[in-house]
């Protein structure tokens, strides 16, 4: 991970997701009612979680009358490279060649991902 980024846990990721989709500041019930079904957590633990990604820096909470709206401080794609960054470091050597050999050999992609990855890999060159 990059320095500054700290790691999130499962159950922080799936609310900064919820974050960033909304595309805009959100409530905790708001954040509460997307997880639902995923993770059925009573609202004050959804509260508790989110008043914990502030103070991780994650997300900036800004009182509303009775509530309180969140935005996030750090972008998702931000978060994805250097989380990215980060398992390819530690389990990998920095290889992507590993990285991939890795899934190909364990049957976790197919050829159809294989083939977009490649197509991937062509676009960039001709950028």
């Amino acid at each position: 991970m990059e320095k500054g980024i700290k790691r999130l846990g499962d159950a922080e990721l799936e609310i900064m997701l919820a974050v960033w989709a909304a595309e805009e500041p959100v409530t905790s019930p708001y954040v509460h009612g997307k997880l639902r079904g995923r993770r059925d957590w009573a609202l004050p633990a959804v509260i508790t979680a989110m008043n914990r990604l502030v103070d991780k820096g994650f997300l900036s909470c800004e009182k509303r009358g009775r509530g309180n709206l969140y935005r996030p401080l750090i972008g998702e794609e931000d978060y994805k490279a250097s989380e990215g960054r980060g398992i390819l470091d530690r389990l990998y050597g920095s290889s992507c060649r590993s990285l991939v050999a890795s899934l190909v050999d364990g049957g976790k992609i197919g050829k159809k991902e294989l083939e977009d990855l490649r197509a991937y890999l062509d676009e960039l060159e001709v950028k």
